[in-house]
């Protein structure tokens, strides 16, 4: 009996200190990824150039050794971008302190979303634009981004009540430009993880 006992106490013991240590050390990589002989290559997101808010060239290397969270929007968006820009506001607010995270806002609809209605918009939301760009640029260009560098949806859609089809996914940028989350925006669960995760990221 007192074996058995010990053993028991060996194997709870063994499943506490596994169960501590659930939450992943490292999070994991989207995309293709090719290996060039001695290092593995990651997708990366393509070379862009956007005009913010303050009418200021937005490109890769404005994120240049920033964590940053992206997503598509617009701003005349009665269905889900309501809801996700309330929860990107938590990441905002959840990353005040953190100076090498920035959030990203491209709109899927430049012809109506001017630089000045951008920056009415970010006005309203009362954040600042060192922290928090929101974007417009050829429409070609954010859609083809969208697609083929964070593979998120976004596109026109006629038969839809705005105009367009787009995911409500928050993507999670490291600071080498690598694609390492994908979550839904309209979910304060998965916004819980991201914010979790982009901590996770920092320790990297």
């Amino acid at each position: 009996m007192k074996k058995d006992f010990f053993g028991i106490t060996l194997i709870v013991g063994v499943m506490m200190l596994t169960g501590c240590s659930t939450q992943p050390t490292r999070l994991p990589f989207f995309g293709e990824r090719t290996f060039n002989g001695k290092d593995t290559l990651y997708h990366t997101i393509a070379p862009f150039q956007f005009i913010d808010q303050d009418s200021v060239a937005i490109t890769n290397a404005t994120f240049k050794d920033k964590i940053y969270v992206a997503d598509f929007f617009f701003t005349s968006c009665r269905t889900i971008c309501p809801i996700m820009k309330t929860q990107m506001l938590r990441v905002y607010e959840a990353t005040q302190s953190m100076p090498d995270v920035l959030i990203l806002s491209h709109t899927i609809d430049p012809e109506y979303d001017t630089v000045a209605l951008l920056h009415d918009y970010a006005n309203r939301l009362d954040v600042k634009s060192a922290r928090w760009h929101f974007v417009t640029g050829a429409k070609d260009s954010i859609f083809k981004i969208a697609q083929t560098s964070y593979f998120a949806t976004a596109m026109e859609d006629k038969t839809e009540p705005d105009g367009f089809i787009h995911s409500g996914a928050f993507l999670l940028i490291d600071k080498k430009g690598r694609l390492r989350g994908k979550y839904d925006g309209a979910r304060e669960e998965d916004v819980n993880r991201l914010i979790g995760d982009i901590k996770i990221l920092r320790q990297e």
